[in-house]
């Protein structure tokens, strides 16, 4: 039986040109290396249309059976899965040129055929992330996306703000360093061995560009520095922005922020997010418009978004770059006391910027999202971070990805929401021990509606909807309620 799985993973790789047919037994003979076999029996039969999920299964459950897979895990599966997919890869460098081959007809092509190859191969886990929960909900900004992630696990804010000053010392040194390609894993690190990664230049940095094995949107891609150094939003951050999108016109980039709190969940590697794809907070209306006088060919307006967002457009990229980094100077050093946006506390700094760029109709679209990770005895985690109330849907940072519309949920609501719509159901109340973190989130909306099994999942979802929307508003340092005239105050500071 092993010996037809390997032949049909071998066809399988040729039939999508993973490998060309003239390696047929050269990765046959390394799959029998992988599984301690020394020799290969041809059932004779004709394959085609291979299906590789089903195919996978079987060599490793054969992997389990013969302990080449000391005990049966998901991570311990995909360690010895990467080195199976491995096998039929094409080498690094093939890739590469396969994709500046096809970056000369156009960049959409290069993309398109780099994101079905990672597809292919298993790198970007298309199965898993069927399984997670998808779906939108109308909120007075618009439209906000949920996804609740059945993969990634929660992680602590604490946990994520020690990192970055964290000496590194393993390797790779963090998961995101270019000496991932090809890593074989250990333990506590995830083997990449079929990892690939594309090389460019931004600012004139070696940079490189891989996607994302967990797509939480369409081509969700990673820009990562060739260096292992720490996250920094300055000039040169605006001056990449508007590099790669100049190299890839249909995708959209951006930068989580550089301070703990208010940043991604991976401080100590500079890099940014990019794809093909068209967020909520890109719909956005505009609030109100601004000048500034520095830069007369930018129109420049504050989003009605829950954050404090404002947009920069321009068809003069020196422009956009430059006013961004004015924007930004002023912002890290300003402060509002009386709305608790405090720039500095001894020698640490508090404001920084989530910068995000696309190009529409060759218009340079840079919106820049003002944070502040301030603290305080009643909000140890953040003023501006999702508050106690709502952890019960949301604790974790609010990243670039959320701060745009599209929420990340940890996969435990999956469970604990059904069990809320059981609840619902049978009792009108949380009675259930194991969801009571719940019972103050469902008692604020409990009595609004009437729910029967018919419309109690378009409800639940409608409330954790809304409840993202309230956890942004959170983090918006300016609220657009009762503090515009502060907002206001800040835009004139730079024009003064």
């Amino acid at each position: 039986m092993i010996h037809s799985e390997i032949k049909k993973l071998v066809i399988y790789a040729i039939e999508n040109n993973l490998i060309d047919k003239s390696e047929y037994y050269y990765s046959i003979n390394q799959l029998l290396f992988l599984l301690h076999l020394d020799s290969f029996v041809d059932d004779e039969n004709e394959y085609s249309s291979v299906e590789l999920h089903k195919t996978l299964d079987k060599i490793l459950d054969y992997a389990v059976k013969n302990n080449l897979i000391p005990y049966d895990t998901v991570a311990k599966r995909d360690y010895f899965e990467s080195k199976v997919i491995n096998c039929i890869c094409k080498r690094p460098k093939e890739i590469e040129n396969q994709f500046k081959t096809l970056y000369k007809k156009s960049p959409k092509n290069a993309t398109t055929w780099f994101y079905s190859y990672c597809k292919k191969i298993n790198y970007i886990k298309e199965e898993r992330i069927k399984k997670d929960i998808k779906f939108s909900s109308k909120s007075k900004y618009g439209n906000i996306e949920i996804t609740i992630n059945l993969s990634k696990p929660e992680k602590d804010p604490k946990d994520i703000a020690n990192l970055k000053n964290k000496e590194s010392k393993s390797y790779p040194k963090c998961m995101l360093c270019t000496t991932n390609q090809g890593y074989s894993g250990r333990d506590d690190f995830p083997s990449r061995d079929n990892l690939r990664i594309i090389p460019i230049t931004l600012d004139n940095e070696e940079y490189f560009f891989q996607y994302s094995p967990y797509s939480y949107f369409n081509e969700h891609s990673i820009v990562l520095n060739d260096k292992h150094i720490p996250m920094k939003i300055d000039l040169s951050t605006f001056k990449k922005l508007v590099n790669f999108v100049d190299l890839f016109p249909h995708y959209m980039i951006g930068s989580n922020a550089d301070l703990p709190i208010v940043g991604g969940s991976i401080l100590d590697h500079d890099h940014f997010q990019a794809g093909r794809y068209t967020f909520p907070m890109f719909k956005a209306k505009d609030l109100f418009s601004f000048k500034l006088d520095k830069y007369t060919d930018i129109n420049a307006s504050v989003l009605k978004w829950p954050l404090s967002v404002l947009r920069l457009k321009s068809k003069n990229k020196n422009s956009i770059i430059e006013a961004s980094g004015f924007i930004l100077n002023k912002w890290i050093k300003y402060d509002d006391k009386k709305n608790n946006i405090i720039s500095h506390t001894d020698n640490n700094r508090h404001n920084t910027i989530t910068p995000i760029l696309h190009k529409q109709d060759n218009i340079y679209v840079m919106d820049l999202v003002l944070r502040n990770n301030i603290t305080s005895d009643e909000y140890p985690l953040g003023l501006f971070h999702p508050h106690e109330k709502f952890w019960n849907i949301k604790k974790e940072n609010i990243g670039l990805i959320e701060v745009m519309g599209l929420a990340v949920l940890p996969g435990r609501l999956k469970k604990e929401l059904n069990l809320v719509k059981e609840d619902i159901l049978k009792n009108g109340s949380i009675v259930n021990p194991e969801i009571e973190k719940h019972k103050n989130w469902v008692n604020s909306f409990i009595n609004k509606y009437s729910f029967n099994k018919n419309n109690i999942d378009e409800i639940i979802n409608k409330e954790v909807g809304n409840t993202f929307a309230e956890i942004l508003e959170c983090c918006g340092v300016f609220k657009q309620n009762s503090n515009q005239e502060s907002l206001n105050r800040f835009l004139n500071k730079l024009n003064s």
